[in-house]
This record gives C-alpha cells, structure tokens and sequence, in this order.
C-alpha cells in the first residue's frame, strides 16, 4: 500500500466535475479529503490523502495532471511560536478542521497539530505571523 497527502488545485473549469470520483472508481484508489475549498477566482483547491499501490497512485495522479489539475506533494506542516503567539483568536476564525481553538474560561489559543490540514488559512490570518508552514518529518508512505 501506497499513501501520499496531495495538495490539489483544479482550474476554474473543473471545479465542477467529479474528477476525484475517477480516482476510485477508475484507479481503484482511496481517498480522505482534509480539506476543500473554493477560492475567490473559482479556483478549487483540495488537500487529500490518496492511498493505493504505487502504480494505480502514478497512474491516478498522471490522470489528474492531463484534467489541468496541479498537484503537489502536502509534506509540509503548519507549527505555531508560543513566543509570538498573542492569543487574540484571529487564526481560529479561519480554521477549518478546529486544530486552532479558543480554551476558556483563560481565551488562549489551542493548536492541535494532528487536527491541521494544512490549509495555511491561519498564516495569512495570524497579525503578529506566530503561525508557519515547515517540512515535515512525517513519512506517508507505507
């Protein structure tokens, strides 16, 4: 078995097809969506987990590629300084999978790295930039 995370992002004119659908119903590969959204010049951007033998994975992304889709290895992490960090909740107005979260009665900011789809939401939200995307040291091949 074979699992990458993929950061995918399709053109405005494939937003709306059911490409990902091909990967297993044509690939005979599994997926799990971290995230999705659907940017401000209808650009689709999808970070998802794509698991099967290697040769259905190359096949898969191959198939992406020639649909105009770009996509990039996710291997890469969101991490927060605790120095910069002012606890003023801004990133948690943005996060999508509640890896950020305001802890009360105290109002600091949680940041549950495991939750982190990595997004990166939080960077561009953060006004002191406590929050950063780094390589990661996670391995997702198997």
């Amino acid at each position: 078995m074979y699992s990458k995370i993929l950061m995918l992002r399709f053109p405005q004119k494939e937003v709306q097809q059911p490409i990902v659908c091909h990967l297993a119903k044509d690939f005979d590969l599994v997926f799990n969506i971290l995230n999705a959204r659907i940017l401000h010049r209808r650009e689709g951007v999808m970070v998802m987990e794509l698991s099967g033998t290697k040769k259905h994975f190359k096949d898969g992304v191959r198939f992406l590629k020639e649909q105009g889709v770009r996509v990039q290895n996710a291997s890469q992490e969101v991490s927060r300084n605790d120095e910069k960090c002012t606890h003023c909740g801004a990133c948690t107005a943005v996060c999508p999978t509640g890896a950020l979260w305001v802890r009360r009665p105290d109002m600091s900011v949680t940041f549950e790295q495991e939750k982190c789809s990595v997004c990166e939401l939080c960077v561009t939200a953060c006004p002191v930039r406590a929050m950063d995307v780094t390589p990661s040291n996670r391995t997702f091949s198997k």
